[in-house]
């Protein structure tokens, strides 16, 4: 059965944005990341219990499309879902919407995968399939927002 999850909401910053009010194309990663942390809390595995088991997820790279600007004030979602999980690598894909208007703003990808504290790549499917098990459950999860 699919868990459904509010999607991750606030407003923009005026410091995120720059002479003209329109957001600086940097902060979407930073919202990306801000997303990321929140929909693992929300689908129950925390990033701090994720490093108290001992693992990392670095990123290993980002893209961005920008499709249509936020301006201070203004309220956004995002939406971050699991994409090509299997225990070692995954790839979450972002919808980044104008809440108010909901216009699709920004479309979004990171890769990721798992290592130890010392950054030696780590096949969690082996190392522990309960924390996998986790990863693969969220993957099921849907969004209350209507676009």
């Amino acid at each position: 059965m699919d868990m459904i999850i509010e999607p991750y909401t606030r407003s923009v910053y005026y410091y995120e944005t720059d002479r003209m009010g329109v957001v600086h194309h940097s902060n979407y990663i930073r919202w990306m990341e801000e997303s990321r942390v929140d929909f693992l809390k929300k689908a129950g595995i925390p990033y701090d219990e994720i490093e108290a088991s001992g693992y990392m997820i670095p990123v290993l790279g980002v893209s961005c499309k920008y499709r249509h600007s936020l301006n201070y004030g203004d309220e956004f979602v995002i939406m971050p879902e699991f994409d090509d999980y299997n225990g070692f690598k995954f790839n979450i894909t972002y919808e980044i919407y104008n809440k108010n208007t909901k216009v699709l703003c920004a479309s979004a990808t990171s890769s990721h995968c798992f290592t130890d504290a010392n950054m030696k790549p780590v096949r969690l499917i082996k190392a522990n399939p309960e924390l996998h098990q986790k990863f693969l459950s969220s993957m099921d999860i849907k969004y209350n927002f209507k676009k």
